[in-house]
């Protein structure tokens, strides 16, 4: 609640948050565009593979020539990270692979680090947060992107003295959305092929949203986060406007859809006929709540909140989510609280590869949103068991075994290499692993 006010006195003694990105992309750029709007947020080097765009994208927003001079391109992660005049790192590649590396630079140089990068998180997220602890910096999600909106929903709950039934988000799913490929995705926006590119819009990351790899990485992301249980079968995306949250997403013994009180679901804003949902929440995140006794749930009434029929479950919402327009929130939570906006804790979630077809040895798979696999959220213990592919390891690499349609693939069926986020990985399960077992 007072965020604004301790950057106030960071103005007052001239000692502004300074700020490096990681990519200048749609999330950086919307970001960017905020910066000259909050005094003392300074962003003093941009890195991207394009110094070039990233200027571009500065001006694109509104940056007038005098802040873009005063900023460094680079098209070096690693030199930003190491320089003395940035004090958070934002990692918003969107690869995985790069995240991760680029992360544990910034952490490894005393930097704070604001995930945008959610597959990276959830690839190792573990990993890296038991760096920052050690580092003692900061380690967080991106406020703006659902899981943080989510984990704050969820803080808030608790910390009030709530149960959390469920928690997540909504999006638009239908279940032949898992084989929907970048070729035949943009007639599920209601654009053209022409429309899109003209935009500049990547029909793969597009279709990572559709085909419900997104979802699975984001419902870990929140699962690893806040402690919460993952479905044992996957996402069931069941369809549900706002009013119905309480009667969805409560256990199945009280005719809800929920294998037990404390889960992650993702809920649709399509009935499975195609028809759209009534009040949907495509666009936002919620939090069921359960009263932890009679008094509490008598006031659930007393103050109108639309509850279940029991009267003990009922619903909090936010409508909208504005991505990197409010990711500051996140940047000045690190360097002005030392606290992050979300941060793993557990590894409850994973997100796997599922084959959209049938696949041949030989074949090269091309992750999330592409034309060979898509992303399905499993147990942690599940997928590790099952020596299952997180979906962020399955970017350019090549079958060794032949993999049905809609069989999981495993660390067995593909030529892994050298690939530098498997130490990362590797820590990350055995961190975890170790953690679980000393609860027990």
């Amino acid at each position: 609640m007072n965020l604004f006010s301790l950057l106030q006195a960071r103005v007052d003694a001239r000692r502004p948050v300074r700020v490096g990105l990681i990519g200048a992309g749609k999330f950086g750029s919307m970001f960017l565009s905020q910066v000259p709007s909050t005094p003392g947020l300074q962003v003093t080097a941009i890195a991207d593979l394009s110094p070039d765009r990233a200027r571009a994208a500065c001006r694109a927003v509104g940056w007038d020539d005098g802040r873009v001079v005063a900023t460094a391109f680079t098209d070096d992660a690693a030199a930003l990270a190491g320089r003395d005049d940035v004090e958070v790192v934002v990692e918003a590649t969107g690869n995985p692979v790069a995240g991760l590396t680029h992360a544990a630079a910034a952490i490894a140089a005393g930097k704070h680090v604001v995930m945008v990068n959610v597959e990276a998180d959830v690839l190792a997220g573990a990993a890296l947060a038991d760096r920052a602890r050690t580092a003692g910096v900061v380690y967080s999600m991106a406020y703006g992107d659902q899981p943080a909106l989510t984990a704050e929903m969820v803080d808030w709950a608790r910390a009030a003295g709530f149960r959390v039934a469920a928690a997540g988000k909504g999006t638009k799913y239908l279940p032949a959305y898992h084989q929907v490929t970048p070729d035949d995705v943009w007639p599920h926006y209601g654009l053209t092929p022409e429309a899109a590119a003209a935009a500049g819009m990547n029909p793969q990351m597009f279709n990572s949203f559709l085909d419900g790899t997104k979802s699975a990485i984001e419902m870990a992301a929140i699962a690893n986060a806040c402690d919460l249980g993952v479905p044992s079968d996957g996402l069931s995306f069941p369809p549900c406007g706002v009013d119905d949250l309480p009667h969805v997403l409560r256990p199945k013994r009280l005719g809800g859809t929920l294998e037990r009180p404390g889960m992650v679901e993702v809920i649709s804003s399509l009935e499975r006929d195609g028809r759209p949902v009534f009040r949907d929440l495509r666009w936002g995140v919620y939090v069921v709540l359960e009263a932890p006794n009679d008094y509490a749930a008598a006031c659930f009434r007393q103050y109108g909140l639309p509850t279940d029929d029991t009267g003990r479950f009922a619903a909090m919402y936010k409508p909208f989510h504005l991505i990197g327009l409010e990711l500051g929130i996140s940047i000045l939570s690190a360097a002005l609280r030392g606290e992050p906006t979300g941060s793993t804790r557990a590894f409850n979630g994973d997100a796997v590869a599922i084959a959209k077809r049938d696949l041949t040895a030989g074949e090269m798979l091309d992750g999330e949103g592409g034309y060979t696999v898509w992303g399905r959220l499993k147990p942690a213990a599940d997928s590790v068991a099952e020596g299952a592919l997180p979906i962020g390891l399955a970017h350019k690499v090549r079958l060794v075994a032949d993999v049905p349609a809609g069989a999981v693939v495993r660390y067995a069926d593909v030529d892994l290499g050298d690939n530098p986020a498997l130490p990362f990985r590797r820590i990350h399960e055995t961190r975890m692993a170790g953690l679980a077992e000393a609860a027990e």
